[in-house]
């Protein structure tokens, strides 16, 4: 099976799950993928704007907002302690190790890690709005010993601007908020060269520091 078709059943499972469990499912399925990049936001929350406009489970866009920051919030809660409690050589193996299975990779975490070096906490806030990032972009947090408080507060405001947006526009197009995923694949894209030209410039720095400390030693 193909990373298309296993898109696909991801897609018609979320459905379902949002469907019969209403908020739960919703939740449910925000905590998951913020751990499990292959479900994307920008399908299961258009969705849910669809539902929404249906009047379907008794969505609102006001509630699958608050629902989205809740079980989003969670979910990078997960990769904030790994952070802070493996360290990043340890994520770092665990990614070689067992990241295939999340289809996340150890170029991933450096686009994160290169991020956050950068940009410092604000990044928490606008990673929100960035696919993958959005994932690993607690590990530094978490690595850097981020206020719990500010962590928290960063990624449930961006969270939540990332989810009214994409439940709005489920709930104008309709029918058609399947639209969104291609919109936001051009966006992507723009992402991706900007996320490897951070990444290059992280890369180049750090090379250059321990060729610093190595004639400085010397």
């Amino acid at each position: 099976m193909g990373l298309s078709g296993l898109l696909d059943k991801i897609a018609i499972w979320v459905q379902g799950i949002i469907e019969a469990l209403g908020y739960v499912g919703l939740g449910l399925v925000m905590f998951i993928e913020n751990i499990f990049p292959p479900i994307p936001s920008e399908a299961v929350l258009p969705m849910a704007g669809w539902l929404a406009f249906e009047k379907r489970g008794g969505f609102t866009l006001w509630g699958i907002t608050l629902v989205g920051v809740l079980g989003s919030v969670a979910g990078a809660m997960v990769f904030y302690a790994a952070g802070h409690w493996f360290g990043e050589e340890r994520v770092r193996y665990l990614l070689r190790r067992f990241g295939k299975w999340l289809l996340l990779s150890e170029a991933d975490f450096d686009t994160a890690l290169a991020w956050f070096n950068r940009y410092g906490e604000l990044v928490i806030f606008f990673g929100r709005m960035v696919p993958i990032v959005r994932s690993l972009i607690s590990v530094p947090a978490g690595l850097a010993n981020m206020n719990m408080g500010r962590f928290t507060i960063y990624t449930a405001i961006g969270t939540a601007l990332w989810s009214f947006l994409l439940a709005l526009a489920g709930f104008i197009l309709g029918q058609n908020w399947q639209l969104v995923m291609e919109w936001i694949g051009r966006y992507e894209k723009i992402v991706l060269v900007l996320g490897v030209v951070a990444v290059v410039v992280f890369v180049v720095k750090r090379l250059h520091g321990r060729r610093h400390q190595s004639q400085e030693a010397g």
